[in-house]
Order: C-alpha cells, then structure tokens, then sequence
C-alpha cells in the first residue's frame, strides 16, 4: 500500500523540516511526503527540495499560479491520485496536527473510507486556541452539521486520511479556492455514500 501525505504550505520554513522527519520517522512502508507550496517568499520550498534530493520519497509541487488553499489541496489530492496513492493523508504544516495519530488513522481505514483526526472526540485537548476561537468553531460545526446534514463531530479537522477511492470520485470536480475546500470534500464524500469515521 503506497501512503502519501500531503502538506499544503505557505510560510512554514520554521516547522516544515521537523514535519517531515516526524512522518520519516514513523517507519509506514512505502510513505510518501508531498509538500505542496504556493510559492513561499520564505524559502519552505527550497528546504523541501534539499531533502527530496536526499530521500526519494519526498516530493514538491511548487505552485506559481491559483494560488489558496483549496487550489493547492485539489492540486495536491491530483498529484497524490498520478502517482499511485493508495492512501491520501492531509494534514497542516504548522505542527497542529501531531503525525503519531497518523498509524492510529491508517488502521481505522480498515472500517471506513474516510477517517479524520478530530478535537471533538472523547479524551482529546485543544491546545493553544483561545476560549472565543473554541466557541466560534463549535458554532460553525454545529451550523456545518445541520446545512449539510453531515453526522461528524469536527467538520472543521483539515487532518484526514482517505482511501484512493474517494479521491478519484472528487478531486478533479473541487470548486473551493480557499478553506472551504475542508467541508467541501467533507460534504462530496457524505454525497458519494462513503463511509466517515
């Protein structure tokens, strides 16, 4: 089974380096890293480059043009499906998402197509968010919840892992340009009849 994770990135030259060896580290066979960068005026490109010529399993694709965040995971998810992922990990640079959850996620695919890492399940802490910025998410999952009729608890987590299936049925039709594309793969794959854990 071929892993990729796929990394949207702007600015994160600070983390970007420490993530890779974190997911490196995490002994998956056959996983992959793509960086996927809008052009970062702060060189997160060129660090991803140095360490793809070293390791052959980290990969760039460095972004010029359309520019956002849902441009660059559409382009992302396209780039993971061409090279032959079985698996599609998403997950942010900016070391919020902890990569020691992704085996625990690889092995829950083996009821669902669809697993996300999520604040909102028993046992977890938010950390570093703000009491304000807690409620206005709870809010806007709540409202999420009952527009889309989607049965998830944290319809906000950009940390998800996705059966190749999924992708092939979405990715090439995403509309969002910036971070609605979350929901908008979120409510596509509830549409598909895929399985969301």
């Amino acid at each position: 089974m071929k892993t990729f994770v796929m990394i949207p990135t702007y600015n994160e030259k600070e983390n970007i380096k420490i993530l890779i060896d974190k997911l490196l580290g995490l002994k998956i066979k056959d996983l992959h890293v793509v960086v996927v960068d809008d052009n970062s005026p702060d060189g997160t490109s060129e660090i991803v480059k140095k360490i793809s010529r070293k390791n052959k399993n980290v990969h760039l694709l460095l972004r010029t043009k359309n520019k956002g965040r849902g441009a660059a995971g559409k382009d992302g998810f396209i780039y993971c499906l061409k090279n032959k992922a079985d698996i599609v990990v998403e997950m942010d640079a900016d070391m919020s998402h902890d990569p020691k959850y992704i085996p625990v996620m690889l092995k829950e695919l083996e009821s669902a197509d669809l697993v996300l890492g999520s604040r909102r399940v028993k046992g977890s802490k938010e950390v570093g968010r703000s009491v304000l910025r807690r409620f206005v998410t709870l809010g806007a999952n709540l409202y999420i919840r009952i527009i889309l009729g989607l049965k998830v608890k944290d319809c906000n987590s950009g940390f998800r892992c996705f059966k190749r299936k999924i992708l092939e049925k979405i990715a090439e039709n995403l509309e969002s340009k910036g971070p609605s594309i979350v929901q908008e793969v979120l409510f596509k794959a509830h549409l598909k009849g895929f399985k969301i854990k």
